[in-house]
Parts: structure tokens; sequence; C-alpha cells
């Protein structure tokens, strides 16, 4: 079993924001593939079906984002789904609009979903990295990913959501770097990505309180 989990907030107010592309990906890679509908389980939404060859579970953790965690720890010891069989599709400010990086491992570097989910399990899952740009300043980054897409960005928004549908089964196999290569060409093609640029720091995040950034 594969646990691919997208991040975001539950609910129509955060529905279209930045921080809620990990739950836009995921839910292409359902439609795309005809999973069962969504079910409640493990404090969110999930839904099982064939993906690569392999059984697949999508989770849409619908605690706020900075208690994902607890979502993905259920399913995962439910299922008995281990750090390498668990990919998080989340929101990455320090990459390019458009631009998609996987890792392994690492700390949160100030995404609270990620923080929780390490929390609870570790940080030794994959990560689907979605680059949502940066808004410039520290200060803005709050209101930026709490914020929609604006309307000039939904062709790519949904062109990249529809690249990681069609493509996902690599990340049911394990070919991340496959997976990340036709991603990356597909957004190029199409001209949603121009040449790579340097990956930006990111600076500590000291929040704790329970909330949807």
């Amino acid at each position: 079993m594969r646990l691919l989990v997208g991040l975001g907030n539950p609910g129509p107010r955060y529905a279209g924001n930045r921080h809620n592309i990990g739950f836009m990906a995921v839910d292409a890679i359902a439609r795309r593939h005809g999973f069962a509908p969504w079910r409640r389980r493990f404090h969110g939404v999930a839904t099982e079906g064939p993906l690569g060859g392999e059984r697949v579970m999508l989770l849409l953790p619908e605690t706020y984002m900075n208690e994902s965690g607890r979502a993905v720890l259920e399913a995962a010891q439910f299922y008995k789904v281990g750090l390498d069989d668990i990919v998080v599709l989340h929101d990455e400010l320090d990459l390019p609009p458009g631009k998609v990086r996987l890792k392994t491992g690492g700390g949160a570097a100030g995404h609270n979903g990620l923080r929780s989910i390490g929390a609870h399990l570790g940080n030794d899952f994959r990560r689907v990295r979605i680059g949502i740009g940066h808004p410039g300043l520290k200060e803005l980054v709050h209101n930026y990913v709490l914020q929609d897409f604006a309307k000039a960005e939904r062709d790519w928004v949904t062109t990249l959501c529809d690249t990681i549908a069609d493509n996902a089964g690599l990340l049911a196999k394990g070919q991340d770097s496959t997976f990340q290569n036709k991603v990356h060409l597909a957004m190029q093609a199409k001209g949603f990505l121009g040449p790579d640029k340097p990956e930006k720091e990111k600076g500590p995040d000291t929040s704790k309180q329970p909330g949807p950034a």
C-alpha cells in the first residue's frame, strides 16, 4: 500500500488558496484515475484504487494544516505503511510557480503541515514540492498562502495538477526522478516554465498555534 497525501485546509473558505495546491493535485489524481468516491476516514477524506500497478490510498486531512500529522499517522498505522511509502504533496514558496521538485526527508523549513507530519511520524517521508512562488517579503507570506490563486494563475495551476495526475503512476512506483522530469518538461513545453533559477533558502517559522497556515 502506498499513501499519497495532499496538504491543505478544509472547507470552501480555503478551497482556492495557494496553500491548498496539495489538495488540488491529489484530487486531480483521484479524478484522472477513476478512484472510488471520497469517504470520511482518518480525520479527513480518503479513497483507494490502483495506480502504477500499486494499491494506493489518497488522503486529504480535514484537520487544519498544522494538525495534518494526526490524519497521516492514523492512516499509516491502520495500513502499516512505512515512511518510504508515504508521499506528501504540498505548496512550496521557494520554487517558482508551476515548478515541481521531489525530495525525501529533511526538515519542515517553515511549513506547518510538514512540521506536524514530522512530529508524528518522523521526517523521512517523500515530498512533492509544488512551487507557488514567494511574495518577496517574509511578513507577507501568511496572507499570500491563504489567498486564492489569481485569475491569471489558474491556467498553470490546472495544467500542473492535470500533469501531476497524468504521471502519478510513477510516484506510486517510486520513480521519483522520472516523475519530476516528465512534469517539468510538460510544463516547459506548454509555456508555463522558463529557465531554471536557483532556489531560495527558507527562514525559520516559529509559529506553534493551530490554524490554517
